[in-house]
């Protein structure tokens, strides 16, 4: 049977482990802060140990790199560990494509006076830094497999702690990725529920239910239906369920989950469209972040929806000035066939806080353009009904490396939120970024909520700190470590 031509969902991380000795015959970097000069290395290298730096070494005796870690903040360590992974994979590569053979295991030793977080930090980036997606039929196996941090004696055990909790995050994003990056010819929605039954069926504690379009019909999910009437391949509803025993926070996390969005009948542009398989970066963020939730032990109750739906063209594709009936008999006025994001996050929304009244709702969704013309392409949006919600959010972007800012739920544009036809219209008018967020508050049952717009910075078109072109898994840590907050 010949081999499929997709990389494995999910992808194969790199071992990272920590060590007080040396490997010999691996590779060695040598991690230094800006303005430090290591003894024993000349002083005409030109290396000034900014964040990122990398400069290798001639000879054989000693470190082979030398890698900049900037300041010595955490964002300053992801960058040093995404650069020294992409430069040992490039030496390693050069090295076998000659007819060398290159060893598995490179390391790294970072300053004296880095601690847990450093470490976990460093080992962030070594994990993502290297992360690549690419549909081939040539063998691009990985050659290196392991990552050794020395540390000083006495610390290995409290830093290998750090580096394992901070692979369960790496884990989470690179999922994340995976899900937005495989091409949409294969990720119809009944692909994304199958595929999130089985990326989780290894972790104890959480289970996966797929709602098909039958059951969404009889319970008149009105959002998903139209979102996903023009396609062939039907909508989906996956949820997700995490109970640990003792828990007595209950979350609630709402994932769009659009497999490919043309546009429907309101049809995109062409030239950006092919983008489009990277539209339900918001549902791989809940599947990846409730998985790696299950997979730390958190203790706090977590139920993930992700709706999922193809907007596509065809007789049976739903038109602007349609009306639509969601789950809980509320009723919305098509503007716009694009605005299908608000549709199926609508259903799941109101779903989710009639079925379980939970304690907060977050949602997370490549919502709109607006926000990408707010905040560029490198930061999320993020609007709260209430101002400690909207700060243990952000709080918990800085912590895992992800940058939030907080945009207004304006008061005075909620009037323009509702309808003559209909209770509500989908796309109001006024500045879209914050309309599309008072639309979907109308369906959170005045629960604590937030929504996290990450239509900027989902998708990356070039390389930086640990971020590598296409779906970026942006949002996926700050899920994880926002609920590691309530355990």
């Amino acid at each position: 049977m010949a081999r499929s031509p997709l990389p494995p969902v999910p992808s194969r991380l790199l071992d990272v482990e920590v060590a007080d000795r040396a490997t010999r015959r691996a590779p060695e970097a040598l991690v230094v802060a800006e303005g430090v000069t290591p003894a024993g290395i000349p002083d005409d290298t030109g290396f000034t140990g900014s964040e990122g730096e990398v400069r290798a070494l001639p000879g054989t005796d000693g470190p082979r790199w030398l890698v900049g870690v900037g300041k010595g903040t955490p964002r300053h360590f992801r960058a040093a560990g995404a650069a020294f992974v992409r430069a040992a994979r490039s030496h390693l590569g050069a090295e076998a494509d000659s007819g060398g053979r290159p060893p598995l295991t490179v390391q790294a030793r970072l300053p004296e006076s880095a601690g847990a977080g450093d470490y976990a930090a460093f080992a962030t980036g070594v994990l993502l830094g290297g992360y690549s997606y690419r549909v081939t039929a040539s063998d691009d196996s990985v050659r290196l497999r392991t990552v050794r941090l020395l540390a000083p004696e006495g610390t290995v055990e409290e830093f290998a702690a750090a580096v394992s909790r901070a692979r369960e995050f790496a884990r989470a994003t690179s999922l994340a990725r995976d899900l937005a990056n495989t091409p949409s010819n294969v990720k119809s929605p009944a692909w994304l529920a199958s595929t999130a039954e089985r990326v989780v069926a290894d972790v104890r504690g959480l289970s996966v239910t797929v709602r098909d379009e039958k059951w969404l019909a009889e319970r008149k999910f009105g959002g998903i239906l139209a979102a996903g009437g023009g396609s062939a391949n039907p909508p989906r509803l996956v949820e997700l369920s995490y109970r640990p025993r003792g828990a007595t926070t209950h979350l609630v996390f709402v994932g769009k989950g659009i497999t490919f969005d043309t546009g429907g009948l309101s049809l995109k542009p062409a030239e950006g469209m092919h983008l489009m398989r990277t539209d339900m970066s918001g549902g791989g963020a809940v599947i990846a972040a409730l998985r790696a939730i299950a997979a730390l032990g958190l203790k706090v109750r977590v139920t993930g929806l992700v709706p999922s739906a193809e907007n596509a063209i065809s007789g049976s594709a739903y038109r602007p000035g349609d009306v639509v009936r969601h789950y809980g008999g509320r009723t919305t006025r098509v503007d716009n066939t694009d605005a299908e994001g608000r549709m199926v996050l609508a259903d799941a929304l109101a779903y989710g806080t009639a079925t379980y009244r939970p304690d907060v709702v977050v949602d997370v969704a490549t919502l709109t353009g607006a926000m990408k013309v707010a905040l560029g392409l490198r930061t999320g949006g993020l609007f709260a009904t209430d101002d400690a919600l909207a700060e243990r959010i952000r709080a918990a972007g800085d912590e895992v490396g992800e940058s939030w800012w907080r945009m207004p739920l304006s008061e005075e544009y909620a009037d323009a939120v509702r309808a003559e036809l209909a209770d509500v219209r989908q796309c109001p008018p006024g500045p879209g970024g914050i309309t599309a967020a008072l639309f979907l508050r109308e369906f959170t049952a005045g629960l604590p909520w937030a929504h996290l717009d990450i239509a900027g910075p989902a998708r990356a078109e070039d390389t930086y700190a640990e971020v590598v072109p296409g779906g970026t898994g942006f949002g996926a840590r700050t899920l994880v470590e926002f609920a590691a907050s309530y355990a």
